[in-house]
């Protein structure tokens, strides 16, 4: 059996098949929200944790999906923050580290993580920087990135970035 997490889910807008039997749906919040534009706003996730300290043992899934908060620039009541999360503009560069270990930590020796980030306010090139880790290979379409990880990638020396 394939073991997933979607480590920020949200409201699990990219995926075709939202109820996936093999996904554990992760997300640090649960809300609600009808908007007067006739949006919902509906995260509920199978388990409410931070994506900063999983609540599970080492090397548990074969695929995490890991598609954080990525503005860290947003009205507490508007409805970018509400639909995606808020990053800490004093602690974002900490808590993505620490996102990405707790990833790594929880995935299987030949485990995959597929990363998505927009870079609207913060590059990708900053997050790569900031995070450590080298992606095996990637795609951008306009300024959101998807990028490929394994657990065996090597984490970047500092001089390399």
């Amino acid at each position: 059996m394939l073991r997933i997490l979607d480590a920020c889910c949200g409201s699990i807008m990219f995926w075709f098949d939202k109820v996936n039997k093999d996904t554990t749906y992760m997300d640090i919040r649960q809300y609600h929200e009808e908007l007067i534009t006739g949006h919902v706003i509906d995260v509920k996730p199978d388990i409410v944790a931070d994506f900063r300290d999983m609540p599970f043992t080492n090397d548990t899934f074969d695929l995490i999906v890991f598609d954080p908060p990525h503005l860290a620039r947003a009205g507490e009541k508007s409805w970018v923050a509400k639909k995606y999360g808020k990053l800490d503009k004093a602690t974002w560069p900490r808590d993505l580290k620490q996102g990405f270990d707790e990833c790594m930590r929880v995935l299987k020796p030949s485990g995959t993580l597929v990363f998505k980030w927009n870079d609207d306010q913060i590059s990708a090139n900053r997050i790569l920087e900031e995070v450590g880790y080298r992606p095996l290979f990637g795609q951008k379409r306009q300024k959101t990135h998807w990028m490929v990880f394994n657990k065996q990638t090597e984490v970047l020396q500092r001089e390399e970035i």
